[in-house]
């Protein structure tokens, strides 16, 4: 239940659990519907891929304008890579394209392999992202069967820490400054162990100081606004 008064015209920081499979996109376009018939900015701070769930920040009216400090903020993400496989996304969008065995892991080998993957490293981007190469995204150059070469970044993960093993799955905590592609260093991690890995779930439970333990839902936000025109007599836009 939603117990507080919003003023969304002189900007409100949101943060949503943002569902599987909903582009970041997709939230804000429901934010914005929901908030007609109000003409209002409504943008995120910081992307999330469509497999991924977890904290998602929206800012609306004049708090747009802060999007970018929000969005540099450091973050921290929970997960489930897969060994023994790799995939041409990094994760669950594309289908297995290698094998390895996995008899020789040890679990030592693993909890030892995070040290490379600590402090400031280096990374590509996954081929399937939304990072721009001559003004188009490479997910869509991908797509068409293209290969490209992304920009090497530098990035920094403060902490790399394996909650779990129980091959094939293994569960990291990783916390990670803005720009840090998981599938990438996922990827690159099984690389490091003369294997192969792949994402199979992840979810941002911080950014900065805000947590996904006062995220709101989607529906239960949607589903407050629209209780609110009803109240206060003003006509809902079609769909919501």
């Amino acid at each position: 239940m939603i117990d507080r008064e919003f003023n969304f015209t002189e900007g409100e920081l949101l943060l949503i659990n943002k569902p599987y499979r909903w582009t970041s996109f997709d939230v804000v376009g429901k934010i914005r519907n929901s908030l007609k018939p109000l003409k209002l900015k409504v943008g995120h701070a910081g992307t999330l891929d469509p497999l991924a769930t977890g904290l998602l920040i929206i800012c609306t009216g004049k708090l747009t304008k802060q999007i970018d400090t929000f969005q540099a903020q450091e973050k921290e993400y929970t997960g489930t890579m897969v060994l023994g496989a790799t995939t041409p996304s990094y994760d669950m969008e594309t289908v297995v394209d290698q094998e390895f065995a996995i008899d020789n892991l040890t679990k030592e080998a693993i909890y030892a392999a995070t040290a490379p993957f600590t402090g400031d490293i280096e990374q590509y981007p996954p081929a399937h992202s939304a990072v721009k190469v001559n003004g188009e995204r490479l997910y869509v150059k991908a797509r068409r069967g293209e290969e490209t070469e992304a920009r090497l970044r530098f990035v920094s993960v403060p902490e790399f820490e394996i909650t779990r093993i129980d091959l094939p799955e293994v569960d990291f905590r990783i916390v990670c400054s803005k720009g840090t592609y998981i599938r990438s260093l996922v990827s690159d991690f099984g690389k490091h162990l003369n294997n192969g890995a792949y994402l199979s779930k992840l979810t941002r439970t911080r950014s900065g100081e805000f947590s996904l333990t006062n995220a709101l839902e989607v529906a239960d936000l949607v589903a407050f606004l629209k209780n609110k025109k009803e109240i206060e007599n003003i006509p809902a836009p079609i769909g919501v």
